[in-house]
């Protein structure tokens, strides 16, 4: 049994980048589709792809190394953490995102900032 969902997909991306595989598979869940939605938008994975129980997220590289340098999961289900809408982090001065889920949905960071509106910080992508 998972205690942490979220958790789990950052690791197993973590080590499938890691690894240099081309494919991660990821148990679904309507959460964990917004994620992989942002951050195939935000540039970071090749293509999301939403089968009956899973998710499939391709990987991208460049020159070899992957696209995503780093992932840290920030509020966890020991210590949830919450920001308002001017709070919101700049990872890594600019360079990465943050993902938050708000009452609009799961924004990243510079969409709920311009949509002034705050919420539990999932993670930072860099």
């Amino acid at each position: 049994m998972l205690t942490d969902p979220i958790a789990d997909m950052l690791t197993r991306i973590r080590n499938a980048h890691l690894a240099l595989h081309k494919e991660v598979n990821v148990p679904r869940s309507k959460m964990k589709e917004s994620i992989a939605a942002i951050l195939k938008q935000e540039g970071y994975v090749e293509d999301v792809a939403v089968a009956d129980r899973n998710i499939t997220i391709t990987l991208k590289y460049q020159k070899g190394k992957g696209a995503i340098a780093g992932l840290k999961r920030i509020s966890t289900p020991g210590r949830r953490v919450y920001v308002g809408s001017h709070q919101i982090p700049k990872v890594q001065n600019g360079l990465g995102i943050c993902i938050l889920s708000t009452s609009h949905g799961v924004l990243d960071g510079m969409t709920a900032h311009e949509k002034k509106v705050g919420g539990e910080l999932l993670c930072e992508i860099w």
